[in-house]
């Protein structure tokens, strides 16, 4: 095998693919799409508190509305004194967005209220005048009970569980939340890149093969040169790929922080002192972006883990592509190939959501599903050395029986023609070469 055939192979599958236009736009569009979606969650967390939707209050009680002004005096207002036909009016002309008429029987438990509003608001709106209302009445009805403050105090009480992670180093803040969901974007990718590029390979062998390119390069090059070129090529190309999208995701991570305090700072200035003051205490809080900047080690563990899973299971691609016509005539072999790579993609909603259970570290040992099931644990637990170093080797000892499998099949399929294939015919490949 000439090591200098393979890359002159590789360096010409690797250019002729990245200078497409396609490569190009993708690559470059991806990162852009993700800023506009950050940028995009922190408007609508910011315009959250811009339009403040205005209830009417008719308060038969005489004693929840002045609850109900001091949770937000912005939204409610007293129309215990007008005609129904007139804020129903009012309702209609658009001077406000709806109202609540309020009875003894609602503090009595005897009935509930009825949100009349015309229409515009969405959840959030009713959402927000459900849970004000509920507040305000369970503080009357506790009230009238003689409930002392100290009781009142223990009721209202909440706390959350701040999780700290324990290392050698000391204690540090853990958001497990964030890395089970960055895990399982990893997988995802690492099952599009497998099966994408993958296909991409099956396609250009299919496509060389069909229009009788080969034959020309397999009269200088041996087709386990061919292969392996291919192979590498295609792999570069992924590499490339992601290496600009999580370069690109690592400074935006650093710089989303700062750049999201200027943008909150701009939209709370534009609005009077009393609506900023209010929205101010709303507002999407920019340090919570900083949760986004993730450990490198995950970085160089996934594209460990992509290399790898991509060799095994495009080294199958390969065959199946030196072995048909057409596309058309990979789908008989396909079945076989899919399944592990789409159990390893639902298996990973299981490993997002418990990367400790044993269904999990199976997925992640297994070869054919670890490129996608390992990355997703280690970015959101501890994973012990033992367990990702079985589950590299396993992968190697995979790579190395498929690839010598594959490679008796790409030699005796690159140069067969008008024959379609079969299970059997491939059996007798193997047992050829």
């Amino acid at each position: 095998m000439d090591l200098s055939k393979i890359l002159l192979v590789l360096k010409r599958e690797y250019l002729t693919r990245v200078r497409t236009r396609s490569f190009i736009l993708s690559t470059l569009l991806t990162p852009l799409a993700f800023v506009a979606f950050m940028a995009i969650i922190v408007i609508v967390s910011i315009s959250d508190g811009e339009v403040e939707k205005t209830v009417g209050i008719v308060d038969e009680t005489g004693v929840l509305y002045e609850r109900l002004i001091a949770v937000d005096s912005l939204r409610y207002y007293d129309l215990s004194n007008m005609e129904m036909d007139t804020i129903r009016a009012n309702v209609l002309s658009g001077d406000i967005d709806g109202f609540v008429v309020l009875t003894e029987a609602l503090i009595q438990d005897t009935e509930e209220p009825s949100l009349i509003y015309g229409g515009s608001g969405g959840l959030s709106f009713i959402e927000a005048v459900e849970t004000d209302l509920q507040n305000v009445v369970r503080e009357e009805r506790l009230a009238r009970s003689e409930v002392s403050d100290e009781i009142r105090q223990i009721f209202e009480s909440r706390f959350d569980v701040n999780p700290v992670k324990l290392t050698e180093q000391g204690e540090e803040q853990d958001n497990a939340v964030f890395g089970a969901i960055f895990g399982f974007i990893l997988g995802l990718f690492i099952f599009i890149g497998v099966f994408g590029y993958g296909a991409l390979l099956m396609r250009g062998v299919i496509e060389e093969k069909t229009n009788r390119i080969v034959e020309v390069i397999a009269s200088s090059v041996k087709p386990i040169e061919l292969m392996l070129g291919k192979l590498f090529g295609i792999l570069a190309l992924a590499l490339t790929q992601f290496g600009v999208w999580i370069a690109s995701y690592i400074g935006l991570s650093i710089i989303a922080a700062p750049l999201a305090a200027i943008i909150v700072d701009a939209q709370t200035s534009s609005l009077p002192p009393e609506a900023a003051e209010a929205a101010a205490s709303q507002a999407f809080d920019p340090s919570k972006l900083e949760q986004f900047i993730v450990d490198p080690s995950v970085f160089v563990f996934f594209f460990v883990f992509f290399f790898i899973g991509f060799l095994i299971y495009s080294a199958i691609f390969a065959a199946i592509g030196s072995a048909v016509d057409s596309e058309q005539d990979t789908q008989q072999f396909m079945l076989p190939v899919m399944i592990p790579i789409f159990v390893g993609y639902f298996l990973n909603l299981r490993v997002m959501e418990n990367p400790d259970s044993t269904i999990s570290v199976i997925a992640s040992l297994f070869p054919l599903t670890a490129p996608i099931n390992m990355i997703s644990r280690i970015a959101a637990t501890e994973v012990p050395f033992w367990q990702w170093g079985l589950s590299l080797l396993l992968m190697i000892g995979t790579f190395a029986g498929l690839m010598w499998l594959a490679a008796k099949v790409y030699r005796v399929g690159i140069l067969m023609y008008g024959k379609k294939a079969s299970y059997k015919e491939l059996v007798k490949w193997i047992r050829q070469g």
